[in-house]
């Protein structure tokens, strides 16, 4: 397992984010500051820039014998090598370097050679200091060979959140492994020098493959652009409509949530999955969907966290001095602890119109496509917020010299409903709405953006309403 030194780096990089309670100073979200282009309503916690590199790296994470029958997972090749960095660059690459076959491997280092595996895909996400976030797609596969032999996992570094445009580039990367690794370097430089396209475009990567010739890959962005880093499919099929809602009202109240599943690609979907449902608010706190298990007592932090444990794990987990959390069990479909008022969180009213919305998707779910129903899932979480927070444009008051100041008290009692209005009086003491305004407080501009669409769609609608009753 990786050394003492990567273990002390993760669990300070907890404490400082933990630790950090002026939302001022909140890593998570700096990244945001550097993309001009993005406004309220649009918020990411990924980079999208059309023309940017693919990936950073590629790197190959295989096990090695350590002492008695343990194994350390390490790096057995990097591309591309960079060369020329400078001093911070460079040690800034080593960390990073050194994290990745913690994650790679999560799940302990006792190992015994294999001769059947069923590849898996997965992905983790690391943050700097700095706030900016690195995204792995892992993909955990058997090699070629003959006789027991260990799994080695693919990993693609990259800052760019497209889940599904990832797993079809580890495909191409499986199948080229099954011939040659020699196979698979030619195409990752391919695609290194594509530009990353923008949404609805396309990338074609040409890729010689022996005995195959030239093969044409397409690689095509999705268009709907904020649902492209994520499945909620995976959710559905794991949580109950109403086990999905228990699990929103404490997400949008930033508590302290554990999932647990017996699958690493379990974990980091469904988790990816529950993170995307607070769009346009993004999660500000530590955000860790795969825990490597020499890292569990994370789950001690007295601060909010999102976190994923494999279920072996689960009695490592009980045992320790944890606070109120809300214990997710993905295997089982229920939950293991709870605060006991997830129930009475949301508004009632809002809360039927949502339980309604999820299960029609259940009733339609073998004639939906995967973009179906991430549009259908959003939609329904979206149009909460709409109606819960969709005002707040019209509280945000400016003075002479261009300088905003949001009148929270104002915007609070403009909501007529009393569900409502005591919901949104808890939210509004929460990081991510924090965090939200004042990024719509640095800007003029907030007609733009998809949630902003629908606020306006939603307040034409109630107007059309009032004027033909």
């Amino acid at each position: 397992m990786a050394g003492t030194g990567i273990v002390s780096f993760f669990r300070n990089s907890v404490r400082r984010r933990s630790a950090r309670r002026d939302v001022n100073q909140d890593a998570s979200h700096d990244e945001s500051k550097s993309e001009s282009a993005r406004r309220p309503g649009e918020r990411s916690p990924f980079c999208y820039s059309p023309g940017q590199f693919f990936f950073e790296y590629l790197v190959v994470v295989s096990l090695k014998k350590k002492s008695g029958s343990d194994y350390e997972p390490k790096i057995i090749y990097q591309f591309p090598k960079r060369e020329n960095l400078l001093r911070g660059q460079k040690e800034e690459e080593e960390r990073l370097l050194q994290a990745i076959p913690l994650f790679c491997f999560p799940d302990g280092n006792h190992w015994a050679p294999l001769t059947e595996y069923t590849s898996e895909t997965f992905s983790f996400v690391l943050t700097n200091v700095d706030g900016s976030r690195k995204i792995g797609y892992c993909r955990r596969l058997l090699p070629v060979g003959r006789g027991p032999r260990f799994p080695e996992v693919f990993c693609i570094i990259s800052c760019l959140g497209c889940f599904g445009l990832f797993s079809k580039i580890l495909d191409e990367v499986e199948k080229r492994r099954q011939i040659s690794m020699a196979v698979i370097y030619p195409f990752m430089q391919g695609l290194r020098e594509s530009p990353f396209p923008a949404p609805g475009k396309t990338v074609t990567i040409k890729s010689f493959i022996p005995d195959s010739g030239t093969e044409l890959i397409e690689l095509t962005r999705p268009l709907d652009s904020w649902l492209e880093h994520v499945e909620f499919q995976a959710l559905l099929q794991h949580l109950s409509p109403e086990n999905i809602l228990w699990l929103f009202a404490s997400v949008v109240l930033e508590r302290r949530i554990i999932f647990v599943a017996e699958e690493l690609s379990v974990l980091s979907q469904c988790i990816h999955a529950v993170a995307a449902l607070l769009y346009p608010f993004s999660w500000a706190h530590t955000y860790i969907p795969v825990v490597p298990e020499c890292l569990i007592d994370t789950v001690c932090c007295p601060t909010p966290f999102m976190v994923g444990v494999q279920k072996r794990c689960l009695e490592q987990v009980l045992d320790q001095p944890m606070e109120e959390v809300l214990l997710v069990d993905l295997c089982e479909g229920k939950f293991l602890r709870s605060v006991g008022d997830e129930g009475d969180t949301l508004p009632a009213k809002l809360q039927t119109e949502m339980l309604t919305s999820l299960k029609t998707h259940n009733s339609n779910n073998n004639i939906q496509t995967s973009e179906q129903v991430n549009a259908h899932v959003s939609n329904t979480f979206v149009q909460f917020f709409v109606k819960t927070i969709g005002h707040y444009t019209s509280h945000l008051k400016w003075n002479k010299s261009g300088q905003s100041s949001f009148q929270e008290k104002a915007f609070c009692k403009a909501i007529a409903s009393r569900s409502c209005r005591k919901f949104v009086k808890r939210f509004v003491r929460t990081q991510m709405f924090s965090l939200f305004i004042q990024e719509a407080e640095r800007s003029r501009i907030t007609q733009e953006g998809y949630f902003q669409q629908k606020v306006t769609e939603y307040q034409e609608q109630k107007k059309k309403q009032r004027r033909n009753s």
